[in-house]
């Protein structure tokens, strides 16, 4: 039996003791493979996994020449305006949640305001200090838009076909832009794809996609996010934690969890928000001790 499978049976048997509501895992530790599905491998929104695309397509960018991450997006933006603070604001501060704007996330927020970006922008910021936003993501994406057009047509073409991944949905607001922090719908084995890309720092048959910096941005310069368990340290786009591994964690389970030490990374996907941390910290374990 391979590391893979014994990791992949170690988890099946956790869900089915716990109860966990989940629809799909691959399991890739090195060049071995394993998967369950408990329910048929189907799309639906990853969530928060996007803002880890979204970064990536951000690096993409910025490879080409078209985007600086430190650049304030007031001059990305002219004739916006922007709230006290917030037009010393850059896309590094915009993906790491440290722009210090404060606007909580609702089921609506897409349709909240005539153009959730501005509304954003022009709310006032408290400085650098974590503050965590699906809207500060869609903001992101719509500074990457004066750049490189449409970002769903980008992402598609320059990350996702390559992949392997074709015609993605994503979903939009009523103005035509992508949702940017979620609404990206790939199934589980989709997700593994993803999952390996940036497991092996942005290559993919050979092919370097977005510069490997970019990936390790994914999971380095930590900054303080709070004091709970496995929601203490925020990078762009990614969580430290739980113990060795570091994640990009989507609502309701959608996970993709790295241990880089050992080449694995485990793919989730569920529909059971409360014991997605569990299972986290369960797979850690389950990697470490097959070690």
């Amino acid at each position: 039996m391979t590391r893979a499978q014994t990791v992949r049976d170690a988890v099946v048997d956790e869900v089915a003791r716990t109860g966990f509501v989940a629809h799909g895992l691959h399991v890739r530790i090195g060049d071995d493979v394993a998967e369950h599905h408990w329910v048929p491998d189907v799309r639906r929104d990853v969530q928060s996994v996007a803002k880890g695309v979204c970064v990536l397509a951000v690096g993409v960018a910025a490879d080409d020449g078209l985007v600086d991450l430190d650049e304030p997006v007031s001059t990305l933006l002219p004739g916006w305006t922007f709230g006290d603070g917030a037009g010393a604001i850059t896309l590094r501060h915009l993906l790491s949640m440290t722009s210090g704007i404060d606007l909580p996330w609702t089921p609506t927020l897409l349709t909240d305001w005539p153009d959730l970006a501005v509304e954003f922008l022009g709310r006032p910021s408290r400085g650098r200090v974590f503050q965590y936003a699906n809207a500060s993501t869609y903001t992101a994406m719509r500074v990457l838009e004066t750049r490189v057009g449409d970002v769903g047509r980008f992402v598609q073409d320059r990350l996702l076909t390559p992949l392997g991944i074709a015609d993605t949905e994503w979903e939009r607001c009523p103005l035509g832009f992508v949702a940017a922090g979620g609404g990206l719908w790939l199934d589980t084995a989709e997700l593994a794809r993803l999952g390996r890309f940036v497991r092996d720092r942005g290559q993919v048959g050979g092919q370097q996609l977005v510069a490997p910096g970019w990936v390790d941005a994914l999971h380095a310069d930590w900054v303080v996010a709070g004091v709970n368990p496995a929601y203490e340290r925020y990078a762009l786009a990614g969580w430290d934690g739980p113990a060795q591994l570091w994640r990009l964690h989507g609502a309701y389970g959608q996970m993709l969890l790295f241990d880089e030490a050992r080449s694995a990374v485990v793919s989730v996907t569920a529909d059971d928000h409360a014991g997605a941390d569990a299972v986290a910290a369960f797979v850690a374990a389950a990697i470490a001790a097959d070690a």
